[in-house]
């Protein structure tokens, strides 16, 4: 099945000629002008209005007749005087009596499905980061103030403006670095970088190596990353080897051994981790592209991909929080190798135990049957899982409803329709928009691949019973708290609360009953 048959597209494009799913049910309906929501009184309308409430999105238009304009009522605009306003039932109502579309808010964008922010965050990411030097030449890029811009790439990407430049310019050092023979000088200054010595000092802090040595995997079969300071390494074995039995990857004392699926084929890596580095090995000299990719699954699975200071410093403030990041400094969150390996965990996880799903996930590798040495087994595949019937995976365990969904989300992944490497990359909305647009994923599913797939610093996964029982033994509420309850704990540690779920998995919930 394509994923155009599962989601409503909207004509409209991104920047790089990406289109967004159309989710909103506004936009579905096409209302007329005299569509039943103008029956909210004007007293609620004015309220709500003032208040920025985006629950009220879709339900009126706000006309603002001192300035020709109309807006949504969630617009940050100055809010303009309730003598000055009228209310609309649609934009083409407040078109038709002579007033324009707000720059700010986009109302005629909500309306038709397309996502302005979205699109704006699509188009700066195609941008060669030499060609902006600065992060004020980047919000000029974007056609925003530099404080619009840093709330934008906050909301959407969860980073900040200099994160965002030094990511882009650092992931482009990194494929010149490996796929020609270019002066390192001189790949320096084109990504951007106004000086060698600040290139070297970011991208050894991203990468873990030196760009030589980043440059010397080619070939190789041993390396060493650099580890940050602080770096929990019990913590972190931990949770590599939660799944004791698990047939894709085993712990031994402070060695990881893995089978990892790169471009070239499964490899078995072992990874021996010490104060300060880990040493690699692998089983085969690398190519520059299993080079790059194997790079880029360790950094993931060791959580090199985030730096956790910003949310200790934000936790210590916290009477609740406080206690768990002082238990395990320097903590962070360990992603799956690839994001459909999330997605894998994600389904066989839905509504069953920890243990249960490591079950069904070893069951689906012996099915597929990837020896890839030292006893392990290659990790799924989309193309693998594609091939199995409904009726092969419910022989495994998986109820037909998740088996189908496993084969759907496969398919999908295999086919390109569904690709989770762009989504990770981009709008955090956007991804979790798409992913819910599939049949069968609900918000749990999406955001727990969202946190452990794509990397999202920000994600709640509301419904995780997990979660809302360590958040209980946190607070010592009376009972488990709903996902409203879940939402509002969890407030105060925006936007770093993917790293503060994993705190409360870590410390306050059962290892098994969360993956």
């Amino acid at each position: 099945m394509a994923l155009r048959a599962a989601v409503r597209y909207s004509p409209g494009t991104t920047g790089s000629g990406r289109k967004f799913p159309c989710r909103n049910p506004v936009a579905a309906r096409a209302p007329g002008p005299h569509n039943a929501r103008m029956s909210l009184s004007r007293q609620i309308m004015l309220r709500e209005m003032l208040a920025a409430n985006a629950a009220f999105d879709g339900r009126f238009i706000t006309g603002v007749v001192s300035t020709g304009i109309y807006c949504l009522p969630s617009c940050r605009a100055k809010k303009p005087k309730p003598e000055n306003v009228v209310f609309h039932a649609t934009p083409a109502s407040a078109r038709s009596a002579g007033l324009r579309p707000c720059l700010r808010c986009h109302p005629d964008h909500y309306y038709a499905g397309i996502h302005a922010d979205e699109t704006r965050v699509a188009a700066l990411a195609d941008l060669p980061p030499g060609d902006l030097p600065d992060v004020p030449a980047l919000a000029r890029a974007a056609g925003l103030s530099v404080r619009a811009l840093h709330a934008l790439l906050r909301e959407h990407l969860g980073l900040t403006p200099a994160d965002f430049l030094a990511r882009g310019r650092i992931a482009q050092a990194r494929h010149l670095l490996l796929h020609t023979d270019r002066p390192v000088t001189e790949i320096a200054f084109e990504v951007g970088f106004a000086s060698l010595s600040a290139f070297g000092e970011q991208f050894r802090k991203q990468a873990g190596l030196s760009a030589q040595a980043y440059r010397d995997l080619r070939g190789a079969r041993a390396f060493t990353l650099r580890l940050p300071a602080g770096y929990p390494l019990a913590a972190m074995l931990r949770d590599l080897g939660r799944d004791r039995c698990q047939s894709t990857a085993r712990v031994e004392g402070h060695t990881l051994h893995t089978a990892l699926r790169l471009p070239g084929g499964v490899q078995v890596v072992h990874v021996a981790l010490r104060a300060g580095q880990a040493e690699v090995t692998t089983a085969a000299p690398l190519s520059p592209a299993d080079a790059a990719a194997l790079h880029g699954m360790l950094r993931r699975m060791l959580g090199l991909t985030s730096d956790p200071a910003r949310f200790e410093r934000l936790a210590r403030q916290d009477a609740a929080f406080g206690p768990l990041v002082a238990g395990t400094p320097g903590y962070r969150v360990p992603l799956t190798p690839t994001p459909f390996d999330a997605l894998v965990w994600a389904v066989a996880g839905q509504q069953v135990t920890f243990a249960f799903a490591c079950t069904l996930r070893r069951r689906l590798c012996g099915r597929l049957g990837e020896p890839a040495g030292a006893g392990l087994y290659a990790p799924p595949s989309a193309e693998g899982i594609a091939a199995l019937s409904v009726p092969d995976l419910t022989a495994l365990g998986f109820t037909r409803a998740r088996a189908e969904l496993l084969s759907r989300v496969a398919g999908l992944c295999a086919s390109g329709a569904l690709d989770l490497d762009a989504l990770a990359g981009g709008s955090v909305r956007a991804a979790e928009r798409q992913l819910t647009a599939v049949p069968g994923i609900g918000p749990w599913t999406a955001r727990y691949v969202l946190l452990r797939g794509l990397g999202a610093a920000d994600v709640v996964p509301v419904g995780d019973s997990a979660l809302a029982a360590g958040l209980q033994q946190l607070h010592g509420l009376p009972g488990r708290p709903d996902a409203r309850q879940v939402t509002a704990l969890l407030a105060p540690l925006a936007p770093y609360r993917s790293l503060a779920t994993l705190h409360v998995w870590r410390h306050h919930a059962a290892p098994k009953e969360t993956a």
